[in-house]
């Protein structure tokens, strides 16, 4: 016999992606799906993952969803190109090449230089490319990879310069000198964006100082006459670190401070001190310190508490440009600067009277809005001459203390990460330094304090907020137009963009675009020594001639990059040229004024390369200048990535358009949340919980890992990754899909049955079909609604629900004696189609979800119609609203809810479903629910069949609720009693007989004392008890009950309904193929047992393919137990 639909034994994920995955590279199914004539673009951009490693879980959830929206979209008749992108700068890829060669970023120079350590790097990436294309085909992501764009590419370059350029003639390109995020350990800046990343700000445990600066004499003591002693104002700090830095005391104008004598904690000697009032607290604490009005000077230092006594109320203000002794007077600031201002209280508008002392210690050199307000105040930094009189701070970039500063802290390390020599064990800087000046009598207190701290999201050590030259462009100028475009955007879920994305815009700050590196996009900026003339270029034309002027000037010999073709845009001509900082660093220019040029030795923010990915992809706007320009291929009409892009790519992204197009660079945006181990936690190498995904697609193939990935959580949450759910939850679905497909498969063979193109004639089907091919309709109908809405959660769980509950669960069983009769008549015919569309239409709708597992079996449907080689090249199917019956819906839903219901009374029972009863009885206390008398008939009959009752019926009726139950109507006091008071004993014994009416009414109406009362069932409590042999399951809206007796006639069906199972099992056992009509040769010294064989031997043969049944009292060996009667038997 020729099988028209292939059939399986198992169910092998790992072999169908495999076969799929060559099935697809020798027919070119990814080619063909951009061959095919299509109504739209949607444009679709890759942003660029780091190829500094191999590729991760987290990796495969993001690429997932990429590819789930790309080839629904494909489904949809939209052109979606998909180009593959590599980001192969920056700092990840440098940091794995110096572990791999064992050096620091201070030895590459030395040991290798840059040249050789930037070509190791190139080829580092390029290694790691390979396990990259491996992840995407093996999890089914479709990309271009010929077309694919290099960050490191000479085109890719050119265009980042010309956007540079573009920048810098908006005048929004300068250069300034800011404290800036540093990282001491990758020996480079960072942007404030890249402080923001997940898990960046870290709990730490630091030794936090309270400090006694001596107020000088003689400014202040003409405000506080009165006081003949010293004077301390006090500052509070969570980093001793930064006070040989101390330059200046801030405090707030309108804060109250008081004037306080009290005696140190310490010391136990007096003093006078001033902090603010609201920080009495913090720093006079209850347990060691006593208030008093009392004089002080008796007090005895064996008592517990400490007194205090408030001499004086002042506001901030009185304290202003006042000055104080140097704490640390290890270095001075240089002359160049404003030295007569350092030392001095100044007003801040962000110090805080309930923090600390109310008085912030303020370091220039170490702060962020230190530096912001000693520039305001013209207060000088701690800033010494160096080597060639070079002003440098107290601390050098590899976060120690500089040398010839102090014999105990003379290159020191400020804190233990920052080297690789000092032990755990040693104690830290802040804790040395804290005991330093408690020697020195400058400490009031000492203590420890719980505070989050930024650290360097690639080397995980606390950054530096250090004094840095850099590069910034100007994005606080376009802060208005950035929010405004925001709201513009489409974001999934909307609050990862109006909240999350919108409070980072509101916040912004000028984004510092260079990093101290070697790997990247050069800076494209020459300038004069004094740093009075500069060059920026935009494009490798420009660099040549400018690089001809400067041989012509006699700066340079020669132009390196003579054999490069000016307007030759082969790939082939841009080859010749590389344009990275060993090559670029070599090259001088020439000023106006015939001064020499030299490039800034930076190179670019990484996050810059991604971000000019929609326009250097296409080498715009050098070559296909109508992709941006029309807007062919810009904006994007949806991106995807992790929830922590919306700092990273998605920052960048929309920063570029915005400025350099007033546009957004994309409509649509995608977040998927983190990937956590099964208890919630992150995963790390370090911990030992993370995921090999390779090891995963040897044990399930892509399909299951996608499909949990989408259906475990809405997607922009993060997921508790758990195994353990794949095999249970997940295969599920997969097994359930298999086993339907097998079904069909196996009897559409046996019948050869040919699918049609003809619609399905609705009046011609079964109440079952027509039940299916509605619910088919529904989940196309919101499949398409959740896709568009981007909600693959919802997607996933709509077509799991059709096929384990719908499809296999409810109308396969349901269904399966019609494909079992040997009769191929129309209605068989019309069963085989409804299955097959239901099938044909599940695999397309649940393809761009999991590609190979549908492709697998739509090709195996469409044998027949050979001319769609792939469910990839099909269109996603469209509903029929004159298909979809809701009544028919609620209908079947009900009959599943009643049939679920008497199913666990049978369980409950221990009553097997092939046991036949005689009874089931569902009464509907709501009328509202169900009411369709003709499709109630109907569905009895199914609920019948399938619970395995003789007899069924639905009834509204309170006497059949009496047949079956005991009813008791208990009055509700708690709300009745409130409502009657006196009258109530009266009412209740009145209603004693018209309890009936009562219930089936739901209100009745009285006249007690001559007065109109309304009784509502809702008023009492109504108990119902089974009656003898019926078994009852109760809620609000049914009272459904079965028959439990047993007679000695269903005792006997349930036999024979155990005996057709049994030998269905023996088939199975035997491999005897499904068409293959066998014979039973039967023994047994049961009479009553064989008697029943023959009375019922035509059932028997119709559904188990018997030929004949032979009563043979020869001796078989083979036996089984059947209710505890053994039964001799043998098929041939």
């Amino acid at each position: 016999m020729v099988k028209t639909f292939k059939e399986y034994q198992n169910l092998k994920m790992d072999e169908i992606s495999t076969e799929i995955k060559i099935f697809w590279y020798e027919k070119n199914i990814f080619k063909k799906c951009f061959s095919r004539d299509y109504k739209n673009n949607v444009v679709f951009y890759e942003g660029p993952p780091s190829i500094n490693g191999i590729p991760g879980l987290h990796h495969l959830f993001s690429r997932s969803i990429k590819d789930i929206f790309c080839r629904y979209f494909t489904l949809k008749n939209n052109k979606v190109n998909r180009i593959a992108g590599w980001d192969t700068h920056g700092l990840p890829v440098e940091l794995v090449l110096e572990k791999e060669l064992g050096i620091s970023k201070d030895e590459i120079k030395q040991k290798i230089g840059i040249k050789t350590f930037n070509k190791k790097c190139k080829k580092l990436v390029i290694k790691n490319l390979k396990s990259w294309k491996e992840l995407s085909n093996n999890i089914g992501y479709w990309l271009d990879f010929n077309k694919a764009y290099f960050t490191y590419d000479a085109k890719y370059i050119e265009t980042v310069w010309w956007l540079l350029k573009k920048i810098y003639l908006k005048q929004n390109l300068y250069k300034d000198f800011k404290i800036q995020p540093y990282s001491p350990l990758a020996g480079t800046g960072l942007s404030i964006h890249e402080l923001n990343y997940p898990g960046c700000y870290k709990k730490l445990n630091t030794t936090t100082v309270v400090v006694k600066f001596k107020m000088k004499k003689p400014n202040l003591y003409k405000k506080f006459a009165e006081i003949k002693d010293d004077i301390y104002i006090l500052s509070w700090t969570t980093t001793p670190w930064t006070l040989p830095s101390n330059t200046a005391l801030a405090i707030g104008k309108n804060i109250s401070y008081v004037l306080i004598n009290t005696y140190n904690p310490l010391t136990l000697e007096r003093i006078n001190i001033i902090i603010s009032e609201k920080s009495l607290t913090n720093n006079l604490d209850i347990r060691l310190f006593l208030k008093t009005n009392k004089k002080i000077d008796l007090f005895k230092k064996k008592r517990k508490k400490i007194p205090y006594r408030i001499i004086k109320k002042f506001k901030g203000k009185v304290l202003l440009n006042t000055a104080y002794e140097q704490l640390i007077r290890w270095k001075k600031p240089d002359k160049s600067q404003c030295l007569e201002n350092a030392f001095k209280i100044i007003a801040g508008d962000f110090v805080s009277q309930y923090d600390g002392t109310g008085i912030v210690h303020i370091s220039p050199t170490f702060g962020e809005k230190d530096f912001e307000l000693a520039k305001t105040n013209n207060i000088p930094l701690m800033m010494i001459k160096g080597k060639k009189n070079k002003l440098i701070p107290l601390v050098d970039k590899k976060g120690r203390f500089i040398k010839n500063l102090h014999p105990l802290f003379s290159g020191q390390f400020l804190k233990k990460e920052y080297s690789k020599k000092t032990k755990n064990s040693e104690i830290s800087t802040d804790i040395k330094l804290a005991l330093y000046l408690k020697t020195k009598d400058k400490i009031f207190n000492i203590g420890k304090n719980i505070h989050s701290y930024p650290h360097c999201w690639r080397t995980q050590a606390p950054i530096l907020y250090y004094p840095i030259n850099s590069w910034f462009i100007k994005t606080t100028s376009y802060k208005k137009k950035l929010i405004k475009l925001n709201q513009l955007i489409n974001w999934i879920p909307i609050k990862t963009g109006l909240k999350r994305f919108e409070n980072w815009l509101k916040s912004l700050k000028d984004w510092n675009i260079s990093r101290t590196r070697y790997w990247g996009i050069p800076l494209p900026i020459w300038r004069s020594n004094k740093e009075d003339e500069e060059k920026v270029i935009g494009s490798i034309e420009e660099l040549i001639n400018e690089i001809d002027k400067s041989v012509y000037a006699g700066y340079m010999k020669k132009n390196p990059f003579k054999k490069f073709r000016i307007g030759n845009m082969s790939n082939k001509n841009y080859s010749k040229i590389d344009l990275h900082k060993h090559n670029l660093d070599k090259v001088i220019l020439v000023s106006k004024t015939n001064e020499p040029l030299r490039r800034e030795p930076e190179i670019l923010d990484v996050w810059f390369d991604s971000g000019a990915m929609p326009y250097a992809q296409f080498h715009y706007p050098f070559e296909n200048i109508k992709l941006i320009e029309k807007k062919i291929n810009f904006p994007a009409d949806f991106i995807c990535e992790g929830v922590d892009q919306t700092r990273g790519w998605f920052f960048t992204l929309h920063i570029i358009a915005t400025i350099i197009y007033n546009s957004v660079a994309f409509k649509t945006a995608i977040s998927n949340g983190f990937i956590l181990d099964k208890l919630g936690k992150k995963m790390s190498k370090n911990i030992g919980n993370t995921i090999n995904p390779v090891q995963l697609f040897q044990r399930y193939g892509a399909d299951p890992i996608r499909w949990y990935l989408i259906s475990n959580s809405k997607h922009w949450k993060n997921i508790k990754f758990n195994e353990n759910c794949i095999k249970k939850r997940t295969y599920k679905f997969f097994l359930t899909l298999f086993h339907s497909y097998s079904f069909f498969s196996l009897y559409a063979n046996l019948d050869n049955f040919v699918p049609n193109n003809e619609k399905l004639i609705i009046n011609k089907l079964s109440l079952l079909e027509i039940w299916i091919i509605s619910k088919l309709n529904s989940l196309i109908k919101d499949t398409y609604r959740f896709y568009q809405k981007y909600n693959l959660f919802q997607v996933a769980k709509k077509i799991e629900k059709f096929v384990i509950f719908d499809l296999s669960n409810w109308y396969i069983r349901l269904s399966r004696r019609k494909y079992w009769k040997n009769d191929y008549n129309e209605d068989k015919i019309n069963a085989y189609q409804t299955l097959y569309i239901c099938l044909i239409n599940i695999f397309k709708i649940s393809s761009p979800i999991a590609p190979f597992f549908m492709d697998y079996f739509y090709k195996n449907l469409n044998q027949i119609n050979k001319k769609i080689e792939s469910v990839h090249l099909e269109q996603f199917p469209t509903y029929n609203e004159k298909f979809i019956d809701l009544s028919i819906e609620n209908g079947m839903k009900l009959a599943q809810y009643i049939t679920s219901k008497i199913l666990a009374i049978r369980k409950k029972l221990n009553i097997k479903v092939r046991h036949k009863l005689n009874k089931a009885l569902v009464i509907i206390l709501n009328k509202k629910i169900f009411n369709n008398k003709l499709l109630a008939t109907k569905i009895l009959t199914l609920i019948k069949t399938e619970v395995n009752v003789n007899k069924m019926k639905f009834s509204h009726e309170i006497k059949t609720i009496k047949k079956i139950a005991k009813i008791n109507l208990k009055p509700n006091y708690k709300v009745l009693g409130p409502k009657y008071k006196r009258d109530l004993r009266l009412i209740l014994n009145y209603i004693k007989n018209k309890e009936s009416n009562l219930l089936e009414k739901k209100k009745i109406n009285l006249i007690i004392n001559n007065k109109k009362i309304t009784l509502n069932l809702k008023e009492f409590l109504v108990e119902y008890k089974s009656k003898t042999n019926w078994k009852l399951s109760i809620n609000k809206n049914f009272i459904i009950g079965i028959d439990s007796q047993l007679t000695k006639k269903l005792k006997l069906e349930g036999l024979l309904r155990d005996f057709i199972k049994q030998i269905q099992s023996l088939r199975k056992q035997k491999k005897f193929y499904v068409s293959k009509r066998i014979i039973i040769y039967l023994n047994t010294e049961d009479s009553l047992f064989l008697q029943t064989i023959k009375k019922y031997s035509k059932k028997i043969k119709n559904e188990t393919l018997v030929k004949k049944i032979i009563i043979n009292k020869k001796q078989i060996e083979e036996y089984f137990y059947l209710n505890k009667r053994k039964i001799y038997i043998q098929i041939l």
